[in-house]
């Protein structure tokens, strides 16, 4: 080889010398037909996963849905890592004649030293994987966690995709996760506060949000249950607040209290009662006896005109 390097003559003959070329054909056809291979084996065995769930469906054994879906993203993530490395390993090997059990020992000397470095790829596959074994969110679930809110489009072993309903793709790394807020597992709870003003009668005002909160359930499916009102829920400036909740379905308790705020209010303006809006009282100077008995009565200050 030193004397191929040190005679201009030998390289080009080397070159345009059909050794060489043979050698890189075959490589080449022998790395094309292993990816090949392998693509194939990639999509028959996500066909396969897609039938497996598709017979347990008919099983007397059943999971939910959501869990599918996290379970056969997973598996096919798993087999596609798998063939992945051993279609690398068999190149290697085949193509570029390495030692591969000599580069499998040093590895794992190598690999002892590498791991300090690796310590949070390392956590983040344990925690991916309590979060599929304890089911603490799957696919399709609207949670909050490391401080992003959306839905799950994917749960693998080093990392999850959050999806944000302004469209921005999370991808947060497992072991980051260490507390999950999941809104699609049970029923939400939709809140709502409604202004009522002074002037309007307490009794009166329940009496027709009532009224309201009976037909919502025919209406509208994400509401579960009547609307119930709770009572007079705070005191303000110029109007009094009567708190009404609502049990909706998983993930629609901000659709629910929209829908019957926007219930309500046309409820209430039909009955001529309007939302209160911010009022400023102006009381003028008076050196006489009706005066003082006003700001007695009152206990505000006045303020001169």
């Amino acid at each position: 080889m030193d004397e191929l390097f040190n005679d201009p003559k030998a390289i080009w003959t080397y070159i345009t010398g059909p050794d060489l070329w043979l050698f890189l054909g075959i490589s080449v056809l022998k790395i094309t037909s292993i990816i090949i291979i392998s693509w194939l084996i990639i999509r028959i065995s996500k066909k396969l996963t897609d039938r497996l769930f598709a017979r347990r469906a008919h099983s007397p054994i059943r999971i939910s849905e959501r869990r599918e879906n996290t379970l056969k993203k997973l598996i096919k993530n798993i087999v596609t890592y798998i063939v992945c490395f051993m279609a690398f390993i068999t190149i290697l090997e085949n193509v570029f004649e390495f030692d591969i059990k000599a580069l499998l020992a040093g590895a794992g000397v190598a690999g002892l030293a590498i791991g300090f470095g690796a310590q949070n790829l390392v956590r983040d596959i344990i925690s991916g994987f309590f979060i599929v074994f304890e089911d603490q969110f799957s696919v399709g679930d609207y949670v909050t966690v490391a401080g992003v809110e959306g839905t799950v489009e994917e749960i693998g072993l080093r990392t999850t995709k959050i999806l944000s309903w302004t469209g921005e793709l999370n991808v947060v790394p497992n072991g980051n996760i260490t507390q999950v807020t999941n809104y699609s597992v049970h029923n939400g709870l939709a809140v709502v506060d409604v202004n009522i003003p002074y002037e309007s009668d307490v009794e009166k005002a329940e009496l027709i949000i009532e009224q309201i909160a009976e037909t919502l359930p025919d209406a509208y499916e994400e509401i579960v249950t009547v609307p119930e009102i709770i009572g007079v829920q705070s005191l303000e400036t110029s109007h009094f607040v009567i708190r009404v909740i609502a049990e909706t379905l998983p993930v629609y308790q901000w659709a629910g209290a929209r829908i019957i705020r926007k219930e309500i209010k046309q409820g209430l303006y039909r009955e001529d009662i309007d939302i209160p809006s911010p009022r400023i009282v102006v009381y003028s100077r008076d050196k006489g006896q009706a005066g003082m008995i006003n700001k007695r009565k009152t206990g505000v200050d006045d303020i001169g005109t």
